[in-house]
């Protein structure tokens, strides 16, 4: 595909369950369909777009198509008792109130901050709770900017679902950088900021500098990297291109680059088509033509990319645009899990597979990866040791930093899909780390 720096723009319009019925007179979307989208959004987010609807999903083929199941809600993603519920109440237009009533329970059920991110991640500064940062891993601060909590378009399997939902005890989210500033100069064990959300770049780039600035001209601690955790080169390429900022948006990738601080965008791709429009392929060529990075990742999810074809042919894109392929991750145990998760012997073959089929350019990536309580947990390979078939297991990244690059090993388990569901291997009564995992619970 030839890469252009030019690209028509396009006027934003986002599509939300208040204006869906518009999208069904001019694509086909049946009234079953709509029904469902109505149900289920009560419960978990949806937000779509002209450029998603216009250039990414076949419409001949729905509702299977892979980028359809990755952006509209389906009636699968609510246990059957739910969704009943919810549509009895949408049926007899009952009130907000009511409707809000029943939501809130399902909603409570489904895990809505996986991980531990809610009671183990949220630092404190002299007694105070940040709950617009995250502080899990000792090298890398999570920050999230008031105004980016929301995204061009909501991933139907999203693990940070309960960002969008309206409840605002559920929110990770922050107005006051200086706070971030005084954090990190008081650890010094920190290197890298990553700014995400849902969506930073959502932001207009004069909000945007407001966060940004203050870290390249004053690098508190020892920051050397600023992250974007960002869809948006997937969901609206125009941001790099055509819309009003953009230039500025790029002058300040720039001037990141020129404060002698490394800038990574951690880009989520989900699925090769993603990749094949020609602006998202400019957008891509123009981020990386400031000196940035950019670092591909995604989950691996039941309808749109459990197919190891999809995978290598992504990887491949992604490289032959500049970025490296970083993680194919575990589909997380919140929200519509039981939908969109893969057992974790599956998604070792799938990677495996797809792994085989790629360059040594395209093996930078990780997987699969549970992003869990602990910490990273790969799935390293299946063997079978001393007469047992085992999950091999190694640790990427840890609570505690000694449990990096450890391996370790869980019974095997066709269907397990968490790493909460996996039994030690060889009659152990518990992993090496639950003890000192217990310790950080309690704060010690």
């Amino acid at each position: 595909m030839k890469i252009s720096r030019s690209c028509n723009p396009k006027q934003y319009k986002a599509y939300t369950n208040r204006n869906i019925q518009e999208i069904s007179q001019f694509k086909s979307l049946s009234e079953d369909v709509l029904s469902a989208i109505r149900v289920v959004s009560r419960v978990l987010p949806f937000r779509a777009n002209n450029y998603v609807i216009d250039e990414l999903i076949d419409w001949n083929n729905i509702p299977d198509d892979p980028i359809f199941q990755l952006v509209f809600p389906q009636p699968g993603m609510l246990e059957p008792a739910d969704f009943e519920a919810v549509r009895q109440q949408v049926d007899q237009k009952a009130s907000d109130h009511v409707i809000g009533q029943v939501v809130t329970g399902i909603q409570d059920k489904m895990n809505p901050h996986p991980a531990g991110q809610m009671q183990m991640n949220v630092p404190v500064q002299k007694g105070k709770p940040l709950s617009g940062m995250q502080h899990k891993y000792n090298e890398t601060v999570l920050f999230f900017p008031t105004q980016g909590q929301t995204c061009h378009a909501y991933c139907t399997y999203c693990f940070r679902w309960a960002q969008f939902v309206g409840h605002e005890d559920l929110k990770f989210a922050s107005k006051n950088v200086d706070e971030l500033m005084r954090y990190l100069d008081s650890h010094p064990q920190v290197t890298d900021v990553l700014i995400t959300g849902g969506d930073p770049l959502i932001m207009s780039s004069k909000i945007l500098r407001r966060f940004v600035e203050p870290l390249i001209q004053n690098k508190p601690g020892n920051i050397r990297t600023i992250r974007f955790g960002t869809k948006v080169p997937a969901y609206w390429p125009y941001r790099f291109l055509t819309d009003r900022d953009s230039d500025d948006l790029i002058r300040l990738f720039d001037e990141v680059i020129d404060s002698d601080l490394h800038l990574a965008i951690m880009a989520h791709f989900s699925h090769y088509r993603e990749l094949q429009t020609d602006a998202v392929a400019s957008a891509m060529k123009r981020i990386t033509e400031t000196g940035a990075m950019i670092r591909c990742q995604a989950p691996l999810i039941r309808h749109i990319n459990d197919d190891p074809h999809v995978w290598a042919t992504m990887w491949n894109y992604q490289v032959n645009y500049g970025a490296t392929p970083y993680y194919m991750f575990v589909e997380r145990d919140t929200g519509p899990k039981n939908y969109f998760s893969v057992p974790l012997a599956e998604a070792y073959d799938i990677f495996t597979n797809a792994y085989s089929r790629v360059s040594g350019l395209c093996r930078t990536v990780r997987g699969p990866s549970m992003s869990a309580t602990p910490g990273k947990i790969q799935v390293e390979g299946i063997s079978e040791i001393a007469g047992e078939k085992v999950f091999v297991l190694k640790f990427i990244q840890g609570r505690d930093p000694s449990w990096v690059n450890k391996i370790f090993y869980a019974h095997y388990d066709e269907k397990a899909r968490w790493i909460t569901e996996l039994k030690p291997a060889f009659g152990e009564s518990s992993f090496f780390y639950e003890d000192r995992l217990n310790e950080i619970r309690k704060g010690k």
